[in-house]
C-alpha cells in the first residue's frame, strides 16, 4: 500500500477524481462557501449526518463531487480515538468496494496525532493474509491520500507510515503457521532487516550452550526444530549511548510440552512468539525512521514440543545467570526462555530492558483485549510506557510487583520454581522474570490478550509496535533534551557474527 500526504481545502478534496473520498467531519463544523462544505452542513442541518464518531452517510456520485463514492463520517472532537473510531467504521463499510485508491480528509483542524490513527486504521482495516493462500487476493486498496488542510504534518506522515511497515511485518511472522516460521525461518527474517545501521547475529545450540542458558535449551531439547538466539542490533546514536534493549518471546509452536495443552484452539499457538514479531516490527520500523538511538533486539526461538528427549515436570536446569529452576509445569515456558535472554541483555549494559511476551492466561483474564499487562521495577521506565501506550492508542496498564507473590516460586529442589499457584498467575510470572532482570531498569509486557484476535476475527494485531516505537522515540527527545553525553557504557559484550509519500 502506498500513503501520500497532501495538502487540500475540502474545494479541492471535491475535485479529486479519487476511487472513494472519506471526510472526517468533526462536532462543530461550519461549513464554508464550496460545494463540499455546503453539502456537509446540510446532511448535518437535515440530521442524515451525526458528528458522533463513528456515524456515517454514504452516496455513490454525489452532485458536485469528483469521486465515485463519498463516505461522510462523524469524528466527534477530532482526536486521535475518535478518528479512529470513525475510520474504522468507515473501512468496514467499504472494505469489500473495488476501488484502488482513497482520499481521507479532515474537515476541521488536524494533529499529527489524528493523522496517524487514520493511517493506522486505514491499514488495519484493509489488511490481508495473503502468504500460505494457493490463490490469494491481496488487498483492493492500493493507493491511499491523507488530505489536510497545511503541509506541516510531514513529520508525523512519515512516522505514520514507518509504523504501519513495522505493524504489518510483525503481523506477517505472526500469522504465518508454524511450519512456515520456524526458529531458523525467524532468524532468516531478522537477517533480512540487517541493513545500514541495523546488524543481526544469529546463535544456533551449541552456542548457546556454551552461554551456559540451559533453561532456554531445555524447552528447544523436546523438539526436531533446532533453536535460534536472534540478536538484532540498531546502532543510531553516538557509540558510547546505553542501549534500550527489546526481548521478544520466540515459541514459535507451543504444544505445551509434557504438560500439553487441550486440542481446542491449539492452532492458535502460532501466535506464541508474537513478542518476537514486535521486535520484529520495531526494527523494520527503526530502519525507515533512523532515530538516533541505540536499540538491541533479542530473541530466544523454538518450538515447545512433547518429543522423547522433551523436559520433564520436576526437572531442575541451570540457567544463564547460575541460577537453579525447578520445571514444575512445562506449559509455563515462555518465562524459561526469556530468563535466559535477560540474563543475555546485562552484556550490554542497557539504559532499559523490556521483556514482550504472550507469557499467561491469567493476564487476559485480567485485562481482556484492551490493554497489554505493564509490570516494572522503574517508576520512570513505567510511567514513560504508559504514556507511550497512551500516545500511539497501544494501551498497557500497570500491575504490582509486591516481594509476597514471590512466595509461590519458592521450592525445596532448586533456586525458584517456574510456577506458583493459579492465583495471581500473570504476576507470580513477572515475578520469576524480575530474579534474572536485576542491575538495570526493566519492564515486562504481557500480551497474552492483545497480540492476536480468535474466532472469526482471527489474526494478529500488531501490538505492541506501537506502543514500544513511541517509547523509544521518547527516550530520543529525552537524550536530546540532555544534549545525549556519551558515557562508557552500552558497547560491551558484542556479539560477532508539500506531498510526501510513504510505502510498505
Amino acid at each position: 500500500m502506498n500513503f501520500e500526504l497532501a495538502s487540500m481545502s475540502l474545494g479541492l478534496m471535491a475535485d479529486d477524481a479519487t476511487d472513494l473520498l472519506l471526510v472526517l467531519v468533526p462536532d462543530g463544523f461550519k461549513p464554508g462557501r464550496d460545494g463540499l462544505s455546503r453539502l456537509i452542513g446540510e446532511a448535518m442541518k437535515s440530521q442524515a449526518l451525526e458528528t458522533k464518531a463513528g456515524k456515517l452517510l454514504s452516496a455513490w456520485r454525489a452532485p458536485g463531487v469528483a469521486a465515485q463514492r463519498l463516505v461522510l463520517a462523524g469524528a466527534g472532537d477530532m482526536s486521535a480515538v475518535q478518528v479512529r473510531t470513525a475510520v474504522v467504521a468507515a473501512m468496514a463499510l467499504v472494505k469489500s468496494a473495488a476501488g484502488r485508491r482513497l482520499t481521507i480528509g479532515f474537515a476541521g483542524p488536524c494533529t499529527g496525532g489524528a493523522m496517524r490513527a487514520a493511517v493506522q486504521a486505514v491499514a488495519d482495516g484493509s489488511y490481508v493474509y495473503t502468504t500460505t493462500k494457493s490463490k490469494p487476493e491481496g488487498r483492493k486498496l492500493h493507493d491511499v491520500v491523507i488530505a489536510v488542510a497545511d503541509d506541516t504534518l510531514s513529520e508525523p506522515f512519515r512516522q505514520a507510515t514507518a509504523l504501519v511497515a513495522g505493524i504489518e511485518w510483525a503481523k506477517e511472522w505472526a500469522n504465518r503457521p508454524a511450519n512456515h516460521a520456524t526458529p531458523r525461518q525467524l532468524a532468516e527474517a531478522a537477517q533480512s532487516l540487517a541493513k545500514g545501521k541495523i546488524e543481526c547475529t544469529v546463535l544456533g545450540p551449541k552456542q548457546v550452550a556454551k552461554l551456559g542458558m540451559g533453561s532456554f535449551l531445555a524447552v528447544a531439547q523436546g523438539s526436531q526444530e533446532p533453536l535460534r538466539f536472534i540478536e538484532l542490533r540498531y546502532d543510531g546514536a553516538a557509540k558510547g549511548e546505553p542501549p534500550v534493549v527489546l526481548v521478544g518471546k520466540g515459541i514459535t509452536f507451543d504444544t505445551g510440552g509434557i504438560s500439553i495443552k487441550p486440542a481446542p484452539e491449539m492452532d492458535e499457538m502460532k501466535f506464541d512468539m508474537c513478542g518476537a514479531a514486535s521486535v520484529l516490527g520495531v526494527f523494520r520500523t527503526l530502519s525507515e525512521l533512523k532515530p538516533k538511538i541505540n536499540v538491541v533486539g533479542l530473541i530466544p526461538a523454538c518450538e515447545n514440543m512433547p518429543g522423547g528427549k522433551a523436559v520433564k515436570p520436576g526437572d531442575v536446569v541451570t540457567s544463564m545467570s547460575g541460577q537453579t529452576i525447578e520445571i514444575l509445569n512445562t506449559d509455563a515456558e515462555g518465562r524459561l526462555v526469556l530468563c535466559d535472554a535477560l540474563a543475555y541483555a546485562a552484556r550490554f549494559k542497557p539504559r532499559a530492558v523490556v521483556d514482550i511476551a504472550t507469557l499467561t492466561g491469567a493476564c487476559v483474564i485480567a485485562l481482556g483485549g484492551v490493554r497489554s499487562g505493564l509490570f516494572s521495577s522503574s517508576d520512570a521506565l513505567a510511567a514513560a510506557l504508559l504514556t507511550a501506550g497512551e500516545s500511539s492508542l497501544d494501551l498497557c496498564w500497570r500491575l504490582p510487583l509486591d516481594d509476597e507473590y514471590a512466595e509461590g516460586l519458592k521450592s525445596p529442589f532448586a533456586d525458584v520454581a517456574n510456577v506458583a499457584g493459579r492465583a495471581g498467575g500473570a504476576v507470580t510470572a513477572a515475578k520469576f522474570l524480575q530474579r534474572f532482570a536485576s542491575g538495570s531498569d526493566w519492564a515486562h509486557l504481557d500480551i497474552a490478550g492483545t497480540a492476536w484476535k480468535g474466532g472469526a476475527a482471527k489474526g494478529a494485531t500488531g501490538r505492541p509496535v506501537g506502543l514500544l516505537v513511541d517509547y523509544l522515540l521518547s527516550v530520543v527527545k529525552e537524550q536530546g533534551a540532555r544534549g545525549s553525553m556519551p558515557t562508557k557504557a552500552g558497547r560491551s559484550g558484542r556479539s560477532t557474527g508539500t506531498r510526501s509519500k510513504g510505502g510498505l
